[in-house]
């Protein structure tokens, strides 16, 4: 079931970088199309950026201690209720009809809610992730349209997403962001 779940997640993720491939491109020929005199492109690794900046690092390492925290509890039950099953199995024979239904039924119960809570449990985490990541890629999709602005890129493109095959070190913009987002924090800046 999870396995089902993440690759679906997996694909979705697959077909929208191939959507944004497809209009990235269709912005260069528009720009060309246009009579622009010189199209820069300029490229920026996200995930290394969030992983990089001091507040993203702050983040995974809050996320890590909730998940590390939800993981123990799944874990703890689950060794449970392994250990209700292998009971059940050894007693199995010698209960009579009813009381091993109902035993039988109450392991049954247990194993449906300990997949509950972790469906609950992923889905918390996933959502906590958003919460904490979402303001810091906004914050750095401004840095990165302010330095593109600055050094006259037109086209600004996401290298972690494996869309881009290649680019010149000079148009990675990853070190560039990362300082600048950094500093901006130390400062209080809204940059």
């Amino acid at each position: 079931m999870l396995g089902k779940m993440n690759l679906v997640r997996v694909e979705k993720a697959r077909m929208k970088r191939w959507i944004a491939v497809v209009g990235m491109l269709g912005s260069v020929v528009g720009l060309a199309a246009a009579g622009a005199n010189e199209v820069k492109v300029a490229t920026v690794d996200m995930q290394r950026a969030l992983q990089s900046v001091d507040a993203g690092r702050k983040a995974k390492s809050q996320l890590e201690r909730e998940f590390n925290d939800k993981k123990k509890k799944l874990q703890d039950e689950e060794a449970s209720i392994k250990k209700l099953g292998e009971e059940f199995k050894k007693q199995a024979a010698v209960l009579n009809d009813e009381t091993r239904m109902r035993r039988q039924s109450e392991i049954q119960e247990r194993i449906v809610k300990f997949q509950e809570l972790t469906q609950r449990a992923q889905a918390e985490i996933q959502q906590k992730e958003q919460e904490l990541t979402e303001p810091l890629l906004k914050k750095m999709r401004g840095i990165i349209g302010e330095i593109a602005k600055k050094k006259s890129y037109s086209l600004v493109l996401e290298r972690s997403q494996n869309a881009v095959l290649f680019s010149l070190e000079q148009d990675d913009l990853t070190e560039e962001v990362i300082g600048t987002f950094n500093k901006s924090a130390a400062g209080g800046g809204k940059t």
